[in-house]
């Protein structure tokens, strides 16, 4: 027995209207994000938009090495604090028009962050250092002596 259009629409319909409902609980679970979704590149975790700045973190044997983007904030509005295995980010980037002139358009507002990263393994606190360049922040922390990768000679017997 065939079967007509007609007679699939009422499945069709409660399939369309589960669509939509499934649509709205997930948007429901992402509300908590700025701008409701999240970015993702390939091979790395997803983000959410309201992380900011962005960071990343490296790992040259030596010395662990964090770059974190954070065009218009000067030195003197950033706050980097390193306690036993957390470092820490903080600062402001400003709003406001140059003397002497209005505001017509802004889309890139100001901005109040900190951000805490708990550190891979242990560093030596006293050999930290940072500085900020053309909007990267880069911060070089020094591995503590037992936390450095050690070459184990190999010998016949």
């Amino acid at each position: 027995m065939l079967t007509r259009w007609t007679d699939l629409w009422p499945d069709i319909d409660r399939t369309v209207a589960a669509m939509d409902e499934f649509q709205r609980r997930m948007n429901q679970l992402f509300k908590g994000y700025e701008g409701h979704e999240t970015y993702r590149r390939p091979g790395l975790a997803a983000t959410p938009r309201g992380s900011w700045p962005p960071v990343n973190l490296y790992d040259s044997g030596e010395e662990l090495v964090l770059h974190a983007l954070v065009p218009g904030v000067s030195e003197k509005d950033l706050t980097v604090t390193a306690h036993q295995d957390v470092l820490t980010l903080s600062g402001e980037r400003q709003s406001t028009a140059p003397e002497g002139y209005s505001v017509h358009r802004q889309e890139r507002g100001g901005i109040r962050f900190s951000r805490s990263f708990t550190l891979p393994c242990a560093c030596d606190l006293e050999k930290v250092s940072a500085a900020v360049k053309d909007g990267v922040l880069t911060v070089r922390l020094a591995k503590a002596a037992e936390a450095k990768p050690r070459q184990i000679t190999v010998t016949a017997k």
